[in-house]
């Protein structure tokens, strides 16, 4: 009868128990048969050969844990580390800058690479005490309130000096659609500006919450009601909407716009390369748009979708009149040299142009200047991100040469003969009459 101990494989430890039972006292790991072991294990005779070498004790393979010299990331992890030192260890920021130069590997080796070199990333800060979560979410409902706010970035031009830019941020408390807009600074006519561009794309709430800040409140009266700026009480009931306050360091009140100001600095701003404002608003309406159509796990939706099925239902439409018009051409006052001052830079108003103010408007790639009734276009200038000042064709007067007067009477006379007198031979040279002689 067949051995039933041979009828199937078995382990290498099986074999040599089975083969020291049949030699008994005779038995040697350094006599044991080959064959009879390649029999019972199906192990080639040349693994064999150099088990038996070690005793028969399975070691790992000398290169198990270590990497190819080359890898897919070669010559690109230079973008990562970078990225890095700015403190963005985004894996999908990271991936998409990757891309943009020829990389063609996938997001899982960018992930390992990230987690391999987390050093590069700045140390981060800790709170000394934190405090347990003790605080309850509250819901609104669809159209009822946008919540807003600033946050503040540095810009470093083509000449390598820093500037400092505002990015204003506005997002749906209730499905979480976002509208980001970057400004040079944070002024309120900016904040209308903002708003405004705001509410044509996603409508106008019942109210927008929003943290003390100057530019909407000054101060609060005795029972701790709000004094609204004036401004921005006339710009409330000219647009239709009304405004609540947040509790002063209670960050779960707007926990969802702060938490999308640092969602545009880690993964929209992180390695971004731009022209000029306008091009920067551009990619960041591309970029609203590109994070409104995807599904958002803390929402629980797509906030496009969601915003189009329930909320625009409820959201007013911002009506176009002249009206608003006004809040996006702020008022310049004409300097003594002809110049207006208009986020952090200066233009010039043609001579012709006799008010004192004039207003400004900045509408895609071009910055236009209308006179102070908005009736007629004065000049347009390219958006750019130069301090220069800019001069326009016009804007000096064109006067005729200065001409000095005499100031006291004039006496002294001196008599101009009709003929022409021989010139002395001396002085021929300097005959420029163009006569006849030589």
């Amino acid at each position: 009868m067949k051995n039933t101990d041979t009828d199937s494989k078995m382990s290498l430890a099986q074999a040599l128990k089975i083969i020291k039972c049949r030699e008994g006292a005779d038995f040697s790991l350094f006599k044991v048969n080959l064959a009879e072991l390649e029999r019972l294990t199906e192990i080639t005779r040349a693994r064999l050969r150099r088990l038996k070498a070690n005793g028969f004790e399975e070691k790992e393979h000398g290169l198990i844990g270590t990497k190819h010299k080359t890898t897919v990331l070669t010559g690109y992890t230079s973008v990562i580390d970078n990225l890095l030192r700015q403190n963005c260890p985004n894996s999908a920021v990271c991936y998409e800058q990757l891309q943009k130069v020829g990389y063609k590997g996938g997001l899982t080796a960018v992930k390992d690479y990230i987690r391999a070199h987390k050093n590069l990333l700045p140390a981060p800060r800790h709170i000394v005490s934190p405090q347990g979560n003790r605080g309850k979410r509250y819901f609104t409902a669809p159209g009822e309130a946008f919540q807003m706010d600033w946050g503040f970035v540095d810009v470093i031009d083509g000449g390598g000096n820093r500037n400092r830019a505002a990015v204003f941020a506005m997002i749906c408390h209730h499905c979480g659609m976002m509208y980001v807009e970057f400004f040079p600074n944070a002024m309120q006519e900016n904040l209308f500006i903002g708003m405004l561009h705001a509410f044509m794309y996603m409508g106008i709430p019942q109210y927008v919450l929003t943290d003390n800040m100057k530019s909407v409140v000054t101060k609060r009266d005795a029972k701790g009601n709000p004094l609204w700026n004036h401004d921005y009480e006339a710009f409330m009931k000219a647009v239709g909407f009304r405004t609540r306050l947040c509790k002063a360091y209670h960050p779960f009140t707007r926990g969802k716009v702060e938490r999308l100001v640092q969602f545009v600095k880690g993964n929209f701003v992180a390695g971004r390369v731009f022209m000029n404002v306008t091009d920067l608003n551009e990619q960041a309406l591309l970029w609203c748009s590109r994070q409104n159509g995807i599904y958002h796990n803390a929402a629980g939706c797509i906030p496009d979708e969601k915003h189009s099925a329930e909320c625009e239902r409820v959201c007013l439409r911002l009506p176009q009149n002249n009206e608003f018009t006004v809040y996006l051409c702020p008022e310049r006052r004409i300097s003594f040299d002809g110049f207006v001052s208009y986020e952090n830079r200066r233009f010039g108003i043609p001579y012709s142009y006799t008010n004192h103010t004039v207003r400004v408007h900045r509408n895609g790639k071009i910055l236009r200047i209308y006179s102070s009734d908005l009736q007629t276009e004065l000049v347009s200038y390219d958006v750019t991100w130069s301090k220069a000042d800019r001069f326009c064709a016009d804007q000096y007067a064109n006067l005729d040469q200065p001409e000095e007067l005499p100031t006291a009477p004039v006496q002294t006379l001196v008599q101009m003969s009709l003929e022409t007198s021989e010139i002395d031979a001396a002085f021929a040279k300097f005959d420029f009459s163009g006569g006849s002689g030589k």
